[in-house]
């Protein structure tokens, strides 16, 4: 079938959006229709390679829709039914995903290959096959995807809504809850109060934190944070640093959540800076490929037992943590609507990405 779908055929490109060919779903797989789609900045990331997979290929990794046909040996869903598309997928029965690990599935390691699980490709143009961005390319009106990446909800949850717990909120809620194992009554630190970050505050807050520190230098980040849950927003580290230290009787922060638009070298020691005795710095933000030192005091680390964890995904598991999320969402303490600043269409999609980069969404939304 033919479909429309924004393809980036060059770093440092803008996406183009054009009339693709996309084949049928094979064994295992699934065609989706897309209701929306999330504009992350990890799609920014293969623009410009921080994130390096094979071009061409259809961008996209945030999204839900309903599935329109399913091929042989799905039984996880069927047509008509309304879904989520994770970007990691979960086979269920490996290693890891026996573990309770759902994120760290085996499966990922298809992730930035480009073409499917399979190693062939459903998406064709120009006369050269195009990949997939995390195995789903959903800046497409249509996709055709692994039923690994796909967890049903309930019919009637608002899909336009829904698609931001494809990425955003899954990561940002998971990196607080799951990895930072924020608990009631701790100080909690977010950095970088985007798409990613505004959802590891509301996560915070769902979890009990009693003071959650937003630091962004973007004036409108900072304002919005207050809806999240922010009890506080500050521009710099340095500023965070003292409101910190007063709140604490410096004690600092319990957990600090890095979840800027790119994690750079001297970040972690800023991250280290704001945490206490035992505290857990959580880098959700991605670094650059090549880029293999960090900064910081290893004195504090063994002496203060400082801990630096890594986040995919906010270490969630798509299967569970989905559909709680979307229970949250229904019974009024998550927010999914206040997330989505502007909404696009297709054809927008570069001046969505320009509206990320200036700093004037949370979250930007294509609607089909």
């Amino acid at each position: 079938m033919k479909t429309r779908a924004a393809v980036l055929w060059g770093l440092g490109e803008k996406w183009e959006v054009e009339e693709v060919e996309l084949d049928p779903p094979g064994p295992d797989e699934v065609l989706v229709r897309l209701t929306a789609t999330g504009l992350c900045h990890s799609d920014e990331h293969l623009v410009t390679g921080d994130l390096p997979i094979p071009l061409p290929v259809v961008g996209g990794h945030e999204g839900a829709g309903t599935v329109v046909e399913v091929g042989a040996g799905v039984d996880n869903v069927a047509e008509g039914d309304s879904v989520i598309l994770t970007f990691l997928p979960s086979c269920g029965h490996c290693s890891y995903c026996a573990r309770g690990m759902g994120n760290m599935c085996d499966l990922g390691a298809a992730l930035m290959m480009g073409p499917q699980i399979d190693g062939t490709y459903r998406f064709h143009a120009r006369g050269e096959d195009v990949g997939q961005m995390c195995l789903l390319g959903t800046f497409s009106e249509y996709t055709v995807v692994p039923k690994a990446s796909l967890v049903k909800i309930d019919h009637g949850t608002p899909l336009d809504k829904a698609a931001l717990i494809g990425c955003g909120v899954t990561t940002g809620y998971g990196s607080a809850v799951r990895t930072g194992e924020v608990r009631a009554g701790d100080t909690v630190v977010v950095i970088g109060a985007g798409g990613i970050g505004m959802n590891a505050i509301q996560g915070a807050r769902i979890a009990g934190a009693l003071t959650i520190v937003a630091v962004d230098p973007v004036a409108f980040k900072r304002e919005q944070a207050g809806v999240f849950g922010a009890t506080h927003a500050v521009a710099t580290i340095d500023e965070a640093w003292s409101l910190i230290s007063d709140i604490t009787r410096g004690r600092l922060a319990d957990v600090c959540v890095l979840t800027t638009d790119v994690a750079e070298a001297a970040y972690t020691a800023e991250a280290l800076s704001l945490v206490g005795k035992r505290g857990r710095v959580v880098v959700t933000a991605i670094g650059h490929p090549e880029e293999t030192s960090m900064s910081g005091s290893l004195l504090e680390l063994t002496l203060y037992e400082k801990q630096i964890r890594g986040a995919l995904y906010g270490s969630s598991n798509a299967a569970h943590d989905i559909p709680r999320l979307v229970e949250l969402y229904n019974a009024g303490h998550l927010k999914l609507d206040e997330l989505i600043t502007r909404e696009y269409t297709l054809d927008q999609i570069n001046e969505g990405y320009a509206d990320m980069r200036s700093g004037r969404n949370i979250r930007g939304l294509i609607r089909f």
